[in-house]
């Protein structure tokens, strides 16, 4: 594919966008870190001045609307803040848009093909990429399932090509998919990525000697090495068969045990190109399994609970995580990926002398978050009930324990920095809590009760400034102060950002609701589309993925031939950069798929009477 130009100021800013010497220019003194047996690295004892995101094109879209077609497109992070726009149909100029990033062009005909270009200073800039055109509010993705005994599964978004659009990279799970805590033989776990139009690229089979279920296989899309172009990285094993048909290991290794369960056997890590789906470095995974036992039972459970995510950890490019256990000892490896090979940056383990009865051990979560949340400039990973900073210390643990759900956000925009909102298994407890993200200080929390295993919070209504929040075990919707917001909402899932206002909306099984205090509204129902995940009834991918900032949810239809990305046809006054620009939001698209799949938040407060959001301080290749 041919990347369109961008225009003379796709990439201009206010603050010029740093090359990679200039950057080297900005880092200060750094401190040498070793791990053992590797080589020592260096990490910036202060934040750079930007932070490296992906070169995307404008996203631009269009979808049928009654008698017209509703337009969007990206507003990028390294565009001037007084930037406006002009849109064409064909060649004709039909709207000059100031206000926000997305128009309604009544009495267009369905198949009219737009372009847009960014105009600051009163000049004019290149025409964008011609429109992806959906059709009656859904683009469909074909897609090949490796039989009909699988069912596609989670997804993720990167520029896998460096052309500017984002590919599709989905998870084939089979039928016989098990939970840890169930035995039994699984079939294989296939990896597969698509172009929009379906093309596939590649797929990986992970071989019999990774099981298949929610726990097992974390995987990351993420531009790791600054190139413009996408690597997937996740954990492997002997007879992992990579994009080119090249096998990881030992082809003929079967460590599976009578109860299907792996406990034998080599644990590896592989970074694969995203063009090609090719192996192109594997190394052990950290930590070893060790003793099985040592994770929290014998048989195999705790020991195969994996956690990802990615972290801009030096303050502009990021860095690979992996962990592994949560119930009792932790392991959190993080790994750069430079110049064609991994590098261990640190390590932090629940077990060691420096973290060791500190509490850390048996903290974290289905899932993980990632953010700066000492505003140092540099990433933090929030792993359940603690946090781990930068540099692989312990920051902060509240002690409260493991549970499923957590969000990490600024829900409250008078307060500063980051907030962070969480629910609990243990009964002796609180059943939820909301902390101040840079210490952990527990703001405010609801009784102890029991295992409280679903909670959200998002700014859901306009009624009040701030976020709401609620969860399963809690009868009451609560404000950033803790207080009885109105009534409970109806789900308690996942969030959207749909309609014209900047109030987030609720996203559960296949449909769409807006929250309102005497009840929800219907927005949107999908039709012939599936949820993923059994009761946590989640979709594939949900996020700001094409058009303006609005997002999109990504579903499988019933018989797993296509990928449904739905979009809004609501038009808004609202101008807000592409979330995908927020490294915060990125990361969170990156993890989403981690274990219980949870909603991205931002690093800033979206929602009623916000203020407008700074420009990302970020540079592009």
């Amino acid at each position: 594919m041919t990347r369109p130009p961008r225009g003379r100021y796709a990439r201009s800013r206010v603050a010029t966008p740093l090359t990679s010497v200039a950057l080297a220019a900005a880092a200060v003194a750094a401190t040498a870190v070793a791990v053992p047996g590797e080589p020592a690295i260096h990490l910036d004892r202060r934040a750079a001045v930007a932070r490296q995101v992906e070169d995307l094109d404008r996203g631009l879209i269009s979808v049928r609307s009654g008698n017209g077609n509703y337009v969007g497109w990206r507003l990028l992070g390294t565009d001037p803040a007084e930037t406006t726009f002009n849109l064409y149909r064909g060649s004709t100029r039909i709207a000059s848009v100031t206000g926000s990033t997305n128009y309604y062009d009544a009495g267009a005909a369905a198949d009219a093909t737009y372009t847009v270009r960014p105009v600051v200073n009163g000049a004019e800039g290149a025409a964008s990429e011609a429109s992806l055109r959906f059709g009656d509010g859904y683009l469909d993705v074909p897609i090949q399932p490796p039989s009909s005994a699988y069912s596609a599964n989670d997804a993720s978004v990167g520029d896998l090509d460096g052309d500017g659009r984002q590919e599709i990279v989905l998870k084939w799970d089979p039928a016989n998919a098990k939970d840890n805590s169930q035995s039994g033989v699984t079939d294989p776990v296939y990896i597969d990525a698509y172009r929009l139009d379906g093309t596939r690229l590649w797929r990986i089979n992970l071989g019999r000697n990774i099981r298949a279920g929610a726990h097992y296989t974390q995987f990351q899309v993420y531009d790791y090495d600054g190139d413009g172009r996408a690597e997937v990285a996740m954990k492997t094993a002997d007879g992992t068969v990579d994009g080119t048909g090249r096998v990881i290991g030992d082809a003929s290794a079967d460590h599976r045990n009578s109860s299907g369960y792996i406990l034998t056997g080599p644990e590896y890590l592989t970074m694969f190109n995203g063009q090609t789906g090719a192996a192109m470095q594997t190394v052990d995974y950290v930590p070893p399994r060790g003793s099985v036992a040592s994770w929290g039972d014998s048989y195999g459970n705790r020991v195969d609970r994996f956690l990802a995510g990615t972290a801009y950890l030096d303050g502009s490019r990021p860095s690979l995580i992996m962990a592994r256990g949560y119930y009792t000892r932790t392991v959190i490896a993080a790994w750069d990926w430079r110049d064609g090979r991994f590098t261990r940056r640190w390590t932090f383990d629940t077990n060691s002398s420096t973290n060791a009865g500190k509490g850390y051990d048996g903290q974290g979560n289905h899932a993980l978050t990632v953010g700066d949340v000492d505003g140092d400039g540099r990433d933090e990973i929030v792993y359940g009930a603690m946090a781990v900073d930068d540099n692989g210390n312990g920051l902060w643990t509240t002690r409260n324990g493991h549970g499923d759900a957590a969000h990490l956000g600024d829900f409250d925009p008078a307060r500063p920095g980051l907030e962070y909102f969480k629910v609990d298994e243990d009964s002796a407890k609180p059943s939820s809590w909301y902390a101040d993200a840079r210490t952990g200080q527990i703001l405010w929390s609801t009784p102890a009760c029991c295992d409280n295993g679903r909670g959200v919070a998002g700014d859901i209504w306009n009624g009040r400034v701030g976020a709401e929040f609620w969860s399963a075990s809690d009868a009451n919707l609560r404000s950033v102060t803790g207080n009885n917001a109105g009534r409970k909402p109806s789900s308690i899932n996942f969030l959207v950002w749909w309609d014209a206002d900047p109030v987030r909306e609720l996203l559960d099984g296949t449909h769409v609701d807006k929250y309102g205090p005497n009840g929800d509204t219907r927005l949107l129902t999908g039709s012939g589309v599936a949820s993923n995940n059994g009761t946590k009834a989640t979709p594939a991918l949900s996020g700001d993925l094409l058009g303006d900032w609005r997002e999109e949810v990504v579903w499988r239809t019933g018989d797993n031939t296509r990928l449904r990305i739905h979009t809004t046809r609501d038009v808004t006054d609202r101008k807000i950069y592409t979330l995908q620009h927020d490294t915060q939001y990125r990361v969170a698209l990156a993890w989403q798929n981690t274990a219980y799949n949870q909603p991205p938040h931002p690093s800033f407060f979206i929602g009623d009477r916000m203020s407008a959001p700074a420009q990302p301080s970020v540079y592009v290749r």
